[in-house]
């Protein structure tokens, strides 16, 4: 009889040691996914004031065209691109575009002046600081999830878990891992 009792415990704190391991793996897998989803949504946030500061600007540089319309384009290629390479790729198009648009207004006082602008400037700034913790945030939890899939006991339980490493959201262009300078 106490060999069953040993036996059943023996297989229980078997079974534990083999849970744990593996519903970590899942939570830091939920927590990679959520920390993405607050970069596409940072990113949108941002996608969608760039209209109303294209607009914005055209009422004041109409003739600077090429400018406008990078942003334009870059606007297009964030909002369409799906993989992390991709949207770090486009996130760094956008950057440059709007660091491009932001060097142009320094030629227009009235612009510079307008509520309008200033108010988009604003909510510009502030989006990019919460790109830029997004990407924070989105990283340390890859960073957590990759570190747990290498390391002992947890990588025993990968496929159990059904997970696998994720890409970090890495910028190529080092003048990109700045937020654009908002300042007027």
């Amino acid at each position: 009889m106490n060999s069953i009792i040993t036996g059943v415990i023996a297989i229980a704190v078997l079974a534990f040691i083999g849970i744990v391991p593996r519903n970590k793996l899942i939570r830091l897998n939920v927590s990679v996914d959520e920390a993405w989803a607050q970069i596409e949504v940072q990113l949108k946030r941002r996608a969608d004031l760039i209209p109303n500061l294209v607009e914005t600007v055209k009422g004041y540089a109409s003739h600077e065209s090429n400018t406008l319309q990078a942003i334009v384009d870059a606007r297009a290629k964030s909002t369409s691109a799906t993989s992390v390479a991709d949207v770090a790729a486009a996130d760094g198009e956008m950057s440059k575009a709007l660091r491009g648009l932001l060097a142009v207004t320094e030629n227009y006082p009235d612009l510079k002046a307008s509520s309008n602008f200033l108010a988009l400037q604003e909510e510009l700034s502030s989006t990019e600081n919460k790109v830029s913790f997004a990407r924070q945030f989105y990283n340390d939890n890859v960073r957590g999830l990759n570190t747990a899939i290498k390391t002992f006991p947890t990588n025993m339980f990968v496929n159990a878990a059904k997970v696998k490493e994720r890409p970090f959201y890495e910028i190529d262009d080092p003048q990109d891992r700045k937020a654009p300078q908002v300042k007027f």
